[in-house]
């Protein structure tokens, strides 16, 4: 007999996300993504400087920060015509690609891990057997008896006070958590670990954006952070020096600490390298450029798993749906409409009580649906890394054989929820170690007097072309494709629309009735109890959601759509 269950919210962090599954002989049969909140910064930069955007953008969310203000100021650029100085593009380099790797480590331990590690196991580990094990996968010196014995007495007061805070709800005990106790309390332990790690290599952006979250170095044209070797007030040799121990403070935690552990892990999950798949089209728009404008890590698209071929992306055939989204277009619901055209126009038809079923047979999400020539794509860690991989990145083909290798698993795999984990933690690895090499040739240029971070010969609005231009900005990151489109006419911004990864994934059904990655991926998925779905956490979370990015909607009427109650 078929039986629907939801999630609601399905995120630790980061917006609320919905999900509705129907479930057939102990598997998902049909599932439908939905966002329940919305925010409002699209509408809110029409009208505005261009080259304000960058701050506004940052706020459509409280973690993905950098990123947006990236994508911004990158389509500022492109409409108006302006190359970065060489010093600028290697700042933003650093500042992207630390957020990546502890991005990636605060997704894979705070986030994601607690679906495959049981906390409550851990209290029955044996704590020199856990050394041992520890001991057998890496030289981390966080290894011995003593210190696991220490973890687990932390961990058994905190169970012990009865307050569990965000661990109250889990599903303790559940019959789909596969490792021992050990693996368990090792888990935990790079788990706090990873709480003390993050906060300090990501001091790099408070030294190159003067704070965290939300740096306030970016500027249209290159960057405000001086760099000059005599000042004290400037990028100069100590803080490069002081970059420098940060990066390779990273680096080590994701060699001894990250990748040991994901390799640990997987052998007792092996079964979800066939669960998860989704719609098999993965795109990536290519980022972190060298000096002569090469991406490190590929713009490309591949379609149908068929990874013996990389196709070329081209953004002009991006649209974006609303047939099943809360917003009306003037052209029709069911038209695809590129970026550029974007409209957001709210019609809110959805559930009036917050326990009642979506009618998922009309609009049922605030996100929207995108579409690249009319397939749904998946973007992320997952997209990045074959991109990259089929189109010859030797770092990042390395790291995919050691993996894979290790695991004794083929190409295939990487396309499951354990693939999708595995490929956020290989991404991460390539970008720790290739931080340093940005890092070296910063401070190259320095030797050589190579100072400039600023290209102002546009920054005069009086410069800008008259007629109405429009610009396309990129990034990729953590979570994947980020686009933003800009249109500027007589130095405003006259619209401004943003495709983040999140919509991509989380997007609802289009016109053709295709369904969204989320939603895909979920089909085929075990069920072992519908009143406990860890099975649906796991996939979803390995796409790491953000539905805070995922919606940007004012309503101008101010209209309460949704009352969330702290307590």
């Amino acid at each position: 007999m078929a039986k629907k269950i939801v999630v609601d919210p399905i995120t630790r962090i980061e917006g609320h996300l919905r999900i509705e599954a129907q479930v057939e002989g102990g598997r998902i049969v049909d599932a439908w993504s939905s966002s329940t909140a919305f925010r409002g910064i699209e509408t809110i930069l029409k009208g505005r400087d261009p080259r304000d955007a960058h701050h506004f953008t940052q706020r459509f969310c409280g973690v993905c920060t950098t990123v947006h203000s990236m994508a911004s100021i990158r389509a500022v650029e492109d409409a108006l015509n302006i190359e970065i100085p060489d010093n600028a593009r290697l700042i933003r380099n650093l500042i992207m690609g630390i957020q990546n790797v502890q991005d990636h480590v605060i997704h894979f331990y705070h986030l994601h891990a607690l679906d495959w590690v049981d906390i409550t196991s851990a209290l029955k580990a044996d704590p020199a057997a856990t050394a041992k094990l520890a001991q057998s996968i890496s030289p981390w010196p966080k290894s011995s008896t003593t210190y696991f014995k220490g973890i687990q007495d932390r961990v058994a007061a905190f169970v012990g006070t009865g307050r569990l805070g965000p661990f109250a709800n889990a599903y303790w005990g559940h019959s789909a958590y596969k490792l021992p106790p050990e693996a368990n309390l090792m888990a935990v332990a790079h788990y706090l670990e990873a709480l003390e790690w993050q906060k300090e290599v990501i001091k790099i952006h408070a030294v190159l954006g003067s704070k965290n979250p939300h740096p306030q170095t970016f500027l249209v044209g290159g960057m405000s952070i001086p760099v000059d070797p005599n000042s004290q007030n400037a990028i100069n040799a100590d803080k490069i020096a002081y970059i420098g121990k940060l990066l390779k403070q990273a680096r080590q935690f994701v060699e001894q600490v990250y990748i040991p552990d994901v390799l640990a892990v997987a052998p007792s999950y092996l079964d979800w390298a066939a669960i998860g798949g989704g719609v098999g089209n993965y795109l990536s728009y290519g980022d972190f450029p060298d000096a002569s404008g090469k991406f490190f890590m590929p713009r490309g698209v591949i379609m149908g798993k068929d990874i013996s071929r990389l196709l070329e992306m081209d953004e002009k055939k991006i649209a974006e749906y609303v047939t099943h989204s809360w917003y009306n277009y003037s052209k029709g619901d069911d038209k695809g409409l590129h970026p550029y055209e974007g409209e957001t126009t709210d019609n809110y038809t959805g559930p009036k009580a917050p326990y009642e079923f979506l009618d998922t047979d009309a609009k049922y999400s605030w996100v929207k649906a995108p579409r690249y020539m009319d397939q749904p794509m998946e973007v992320g860690p997952l997209a990045r890394i074959l991109v990259a991989y089929v189109g010859g990145v030797p770092e990042v083909q390395a790291a995919v054989d050691l993996v894979l290798n290790a695991l004794g698993a083929p190409k295939t795999a990487l396309f499951s929820t354990l693939g999708r984990t595995a490929a956020r933690a290989i991404d991460c690895l390539v970008l720790a170690q290739k931080n340093e090499s940005w890092l070296n040739e910063l401070a190259a240029n320095m030797g050589r007097g190579i100072l400039e971070v600023h290209n102002g010969d546009k920054w005069d609005p009086s410069t800008w072309p008259k007629e109405e231009v429009m610009g396309f900005g990129w990034h990729e990151a953590p979570r994947g494709a980020l686009g933003h489109w800009i249109r500027i006419k007589d130095g405003q911004i006259a619209n401004f629309q943003a495709v983040v990864p999140s919509t991509w994934n989380a997007g609802p059904r289009d016109a053709m009735g295709q369904r969204g990655p989320y939603e895909e991926a979920l089909i085929g998925t075990p069920i072992a109890d519908p009143q406990k779905p860890l099975e649906i956490l796991r996939t979803i979370h390995s796409f790491d959601p953000c539905l805070a990015c995922a919606v940007h909607l004012l309503d101008g009427n101010g209209t309460e759509i949704i009352r969330v109650k702290v307590v």
